[in-house]
């Protein structure tokens, strides 16, 4: 089995950090085998994929003691194109990949940039979109999170590369999205191609992984015993009779709401009704219209038809101003679009209802030793609990969660759902949570709503929770 890449490095600094993020880091990754890097939140996982694709040194700076080798080549005098050529990669953030307006251009753009033919680049478009459930047609702005992450899997698959990346790849898909890529890598590993994933759910990957490494203390770990490594993890969070809250008197109401893409129905006279100091999670799959009702009920987006009464405070008005931005919170599913200020401690501090709470957030959220790191130097779990302590901070009366638990380790997971449940029972605040993430689901729920096509298909407690995550899967 031949070697796809090596990585002999003593250590790798960022500029302007002190201390290195990897020292004394041997790593290799092999043709024909599926590859699961481990490892706990902020520990080095982006940053070595950004050595082998080669984003480091030359789109972020940094000090490299060692060496990255492609094919037996050392990738130092390598451009970014020419390593593309070989390794293709699927980040995080996927919305920050999309550049054109169609999926069929967003296929076509890198091929077209490798110089492939033009009718095989139709073929290749027809068989990426097949491979991942999508449609030519679509407008890549009405995409949601997860059909944005499987249009850059589309995209990658279409270049060719026998090198392929992906860092957190099931992030936002949803249980069977997950399961039919990972079939798909698997398979592409059994015809040769060296396939490496990043990610947290090591309950969903581990099945599928043939090698195993683990991240720890910026050095680089083969795992021997997958199952033992596994049982050393925390699988499902649970939540106490305490935090089970749920008023009397509604919080909002939604009726006949509406909402259209082009041809696209995605939310189709949905009713709903939220009670105050309740929490509710929004189940269903990719498209279904969770996250174009979550943006409607912040005010971020216009509904086609119907209507969503506000019982929060009748002294606010219509418009999504300032008033209204301080008694409902919202948390993106991508947490770089509310990231502005020049340090962590000024990005907690800069809306909250009081500085000294803010900073105690920091601590129940694992911050305080970031308070001085810039924002955008954090790895993407490290984002998302920012975010999570910034919107906490100003003490919204509702509370509106798109995929908060993205990038967390089993540890962080439990660390963060506890503060949320916390908070929750202190301040009384109404929470509304979309989450693809099984472990925690149930943890965050008092009521369930399962979205189809559109509109309210099932509605449940914790068991319904369970009954999504675990009913039967295709294939």
């Amino acid at each position: 089995m031949s070697r796809a890449v090596e990585v002999h490095l003593r250590s790798f600094t960022y500029d302007g950090c002190r201390e290195p993020v990897l020292r004394d880091t041997q790593f290799h990754l092999d043709y024909g085998q599926l590859t699961l890097l481990s490892g706990l939140s902020g520990c080095g996982k982006s940053t070595l994929l950004s050595l082998i694709n080669g984003v480091i040194p030359r789109m972020t700076a940094g000090t490299l003691d060692g060496q990255v080798l492609v094919d037996g080549e050392d990738i130092a005098g390598r451009t970014m194109s020419q390593i593309s050529r070989k390794v293709g990669c699927v980040l995080q953030n996927a919305e920050s990949q999309i550049i054109h307006q169609s999926v069929e251009d967003e296929i076509a753009f890198g091929c077209e940039n490798f110089g492939v033919d033009p009718a095989d680049i139709d073929q290749r478009i027809g068989d990426s979109c097949a491979r991942l459930g999508l449609e030519r047609s679509w407008a890549t702005r009405t995409l949601s999170g997860g059909q944005k992450q499987r249009l850059v899997t589309a995209s990658t698959l279409a270049m060719g590369a026998d090198i392929l990346i992906f860092d957190e790849p099931l992030a936002n898909l949803d249980q069977s999205g997950a399961l039919e890529l990972l079939e798909l890598l698997r398979a592409l590993a059994r015809q040769g191609k060296a396939v490496l994933l990043v990610e947290h759910r090591l309950d969903v990957v581990l099945p599928y992984a043939d090698v195993v490494w683990e991240l720890r203390e910026g050095s680089a770990h083969l795992v021997a015993d997958k199952a033992a490594y596994l049982g050393r993890q925390v699988s499902v969070i649970r939540d106490t009779p305490a935090d089970r809250l749920t008023g009397s008197a509604p919080a909002l109401r939604v009726s006949r709401l509406t909402k259209r893409f082009g041809p696209r129905t995605v939310l189709d006279g949905l009713d709903l009704e939220l009670m105050e100091a309740e929490r509710l999670l929004l189940l269903g799959e990719n498209g279904c219209g969770k996250s174009t009702l979550l943006s409607i009920l912040a005010r971020l987006q216009r509904a086609d038809g119907g209507h969503v009464e506000q019982f929060l405070n009748p002294a606010l008005g219509k418009r999504a101003d300032r008033n209204w931005f301080r008694c409902v919170g919202v948390v993106y599913q991508n947490p770089n679009y509310q990231l502005f200020m020049p340090s962590v401690a000024d990005e907690l501090t800069f809306a909250a209802a009081d500085r000294d709470y803010a900073l105690e957030l920091a601590g129940r959220f694992g911050l305080t030793p970031l308070l001085e790191r810039h924002p955008h130097s954090l790895s993407e779990g490290q984002k998302r609990r920012v975010t999570l302590a910034a919107i906490l901070a100003q003490k919204p009366r509702l509370l509106l969660l798109d995929e908060p638990t993205v990038g967390q380790d089993y540890a962080g997971l439990r660390q963060l759902v506890d503060v949320l449940n916390e908070i929750h029972r202190e301040e009384r605040n109404t929470m509304i949570t979309i989450t693809h993430d099984f472990r925690c689901a149930a943890a965050l729920c008092d009521r369930a709503v399962w979205l189809e096509r559109g509109n309210l298909f099932r509605q449940g407690g914790k068991d319904l929770a369970e009954a999504f995550f675990f009913r039967e899967q295709p294939g």
